[in-house]
């Protein structure tokens, strides 16, 4: 079955990747069927708790870069946009605030735009008629051919209403009945982190917001507290290749390891295209071999149990061992692995919050 749009969101939480990794990042990924690169790391405080400040020029002249890159290599360029408290005081000054901040971005040259509302309060008046003008007021003002939005409830998961709030009764639905149908609307599963992804449940979804979701994939992403002490390596499983039919695209938030990532993005590949023949551990192991090569590919492959299920603080000794493995291979996916077990990579609930803004 040929495969939907797809693409890289860089949406998490964290230590945001080096410019450099981004850039072989698109390289790789174009490479291999991936379509769109939408940059949006809630460590960009530019795009998140510092919206309304322009990005300091030294970083706008690397998301120039950034764009100029995809363009070469074939893939549309997006950024995410997180307007933290706009929709708590949509007051004139905001809203200028709002033209000023999508008219320094329109020096990006955008294919895609997004309004992020994900992670903000959600126990506010009319949220979806706040939001759907929000989003209105953004479509006449960028250049970009596409634009998305991410709802501040982008999954059934309960997780979501303890955490901002109860979501207003027919929240979706009044979101789809008001946002122009060009629009996307971005969609994360049953829960924040989906295990698997339905056509049933997803046919629902399509229902309530008038148009076919875009998956959001919290899959191979390992953020917040509890997944930085995991590597997440093993292949996509619980996406039928039948998505392909029901979704408008399927993006994936990717791993903190910008190199690691690249193992579970090609079996996402591999699931559409083989369909009922695919088998996630055969893909995950030829997955890590084009990626890191056949010796150290094998080597991940065989850890895998550990390090993407024990997790960093209970491999005890063990994790000696495999530190002293991985140091003795030259290649950028290894020390990723050392720096994980060195917990280079943990996030804290400090760390979440301080990126947040709105937590």
């Amino acid at each position: 079955m040929t495969p939907p749009e797809l693409g890289i969101i860089e949406g998490y939480y964290g230590q945001p990747w080096e410019w450099g990794e981004r850039m072989d990042a698109v390289s790789f990924f174009a490479a291999h069927g991936y379509g769109f690169y939408l940059y949006a790391p809630k460590g960009d405080a530019y795009l998140r708790r510092r919206w309304r400040e322009p990005h300091p020029h030294d970083q706008m002249d690397r998301l120039m870069r950034l764009a100029k890159r995809c363009r070469e290599a074939g893939m549309r360029f997006g950024v995410g946009l997180s307007p933290i408290g706009l929709q708590v005081r949509p007051g004139a000054d905001a809203r200028q605030a709002l033209e000023r901040k999508l008219a320094w971005l329109d020096d990006l040259d955008l294919d895609d735009f997004a309004l992020l509302f994900d992670d903000m309060r959600g126990d506010i008046l009319d949220l979806a008629d706040t939001q759907a003008a929000i989003a209105d007021c953004s479509a006449s003002r960028v250049r970009a051919d596409r634009l998305f939005v991410c709802p501040t409830y982008y999954a059934d998961d309960p997780a979501l209403d303890r955490a901002f709030g109860p979501r207003p009764a027919n929240y979706l639905e009044r979101l789809g009945e008001l946002l122009d149908m060009r629009i996307q609307l971005f969609w994360t599963g049953e829960e924040v982190v989906s295990r698997e992804l339905s056509v049933c449940h997803l046919e629902r979804v399509a229902e309530q917001i008038r148009r076919k979701p875009f998956l959001w994939d919290n899959y191979p992403v390992n953020d917040g507290v509890r997944m930085s002490q995991f590597l997440h390596v093993r292949g996509f499983t619980g996406r039928p290749a039948a998505l392909a039919d029901i979704v408008a695209g399927h993006g994936i938030n990717p791993a903190l390891q910008p190199v690691l990532a690249r193992v579970p993005a090609l079996t996402l590949i591999e699931a559409y295209t083989s369909g009922e023949a695919y088998t996630y551990g055969e893909a995950t192991r030829r997955a890590a071999h084009a990626v890191l090569g056949e010796e150290l590919g094998e080597a991940l492959w065989r850890d895998l149990p550990e390090v993407q299920e024990v997790g960093l603080d209970r491999l005890g000794p063990r994790a000696t061992e495999l530190r002293a493995r991985y140091a003795g291979f030259d290649h950028r996916g290894a020390r990723e692995v050392v720096a994980w077990l060195n917990g280079d990579y943990r996030v804290t609930d400090h760390f979440v919050q301080a990126q947040s803004g709105e937590v």
